[in-house]
């Protein structure tokens, strides 16, 4: 089964490189994201490519695609959706928003101001919504991708520490390199249009049965005491850093796990190593943790101090 997680892992990246260039790091964390069964809040700036990352991940894996595009006048029913009354029948009936979705594409999610924001908390915890006392359930392949863009903040609102802590994983998309940029000029030369994910010859890669076959065998890889230990001991590290005036919470410690246990199988591993934990901590923690105002000054990042928790931390072996 482990070499077929791989072979499934390894099929969708197939797919989505026909239409996103470069971003193999991205597109790996976001697969992992969805297989553990998070949400990812996707950060770069404006022009490559996250929307259409969203998109090709939605086809190849025969998702529901919806798309919100946060504005400062979008309202919480907007997204949730509300009850409007029938004249014909006298009774109100509940008109489902754009979250009723499978993948749901939250645009610019930091220009809506926080009441909208906080329309997707209940969405993305329990995977339901509650509309005047009712709930409804969401699709139990409900995945939110946010995005945000990290160099414009007039006119923004940043999403309160409660709404971060939802997001699985932060995934920063940077510039192609200079050949993935040149392939990019060359379909697009080629007359390609990447509204049309079809023509580009992209393929749905795996099914509703396929999906939940490679999330059954993530659940099953096996997690030792040491390496158990070793993400609580690098969650509990950032609580006591010195740069750091807010650490992880325990979900984070969670999502860590949940993280390196999909990592696993897509490599094809029945058990999580440091060499899978490590490397989702950055993604993992890194929206997570607030810096000291002295930090801030020296130009430090909170990957600059996963980085050096990480450091501290002994590596089980």
């Amino acid at each position: 089964m482990a070499e077929a997680v791989g072979e499934a892992w390894q099929r969708l990246r197939a797919e989505i490189g026909k239409a996103v260039k470069g971003q193999q790091e991205g597109v790996r964390d976001l697969l992992i994201a969805f297989f553990a069964g998070g949400h990812v809040l996707l950060e770069g700036v404006p022009g490559i490519g996250k929307t259409l990352l969203a998109r090709a991940l939605a086809r190849v894996l025969r998702l529901r695609y919806g798309r919100i595009q946060f504005t400062p006048d979008l309202m919480p029913s907007d997204v949730i959706g509300t009850n409007v009354f029938d004249p014909r029948t006298q009774e109100f009936r509940f008109v489902p928003g754009p979250v009723f979705v499978e993948l749901l594409l939250g645009d610019e999610i930091n220009r809506t101001p926080p009441k909208t924001q906080a329309a997707l908390l209940e969405a993305m915890e329990e995977r339901r919504v509650t509309v005047d006392g009712v709930t409804h359930p969401l699709p139990p392949q409900f995945f939110v991708v946010a995005t945000q863009n990290p160099i414009e903040y007039e006119g923004t609102y940043p999403l309160p520490e409660a709404q971060v802590d939802r997001f699985l994983m932060k995934v920063h998309l940077g510039y192609p390199s200079e050949e993935e940029e040149l392939d990019v000029l060359r379909l697009h030369e080629a007359g390609a249009d990447v509204s049309d994910l079809a023509r580009l010859g992209m393929e749905p890669a795996l099914g509703v049965e396929e999906i939940e076959a490679v999330r059954r065998e993530v659940a099953q890889v096996a997690v030792s005491d040491e390496v158990r230990a070793y993400i609580a001991k690098i969650v509990r590290a950032t609580r006591r850093s010195p740069r750091l005036r807010l650490g992880a919470s325990p979900r984070a410690a969670v999502s860590l796990l949940r993280s390196s246990r999909a990592f696993a199988a897509l490599r094809g591993k029945p058990f999580v190593t440091p060499d899978e934990v490590k490397p989702m901590a950055r993604p993992v923690l890194r929206h997570r943790l607030l810096l000291r105002p002295e930090a801030e000054v020296e130009g430090l990042t909170a990957e600059d101090a996963v980085e050096e928790v990480l450091a501290t931390v002994e590596v089980p072996r």
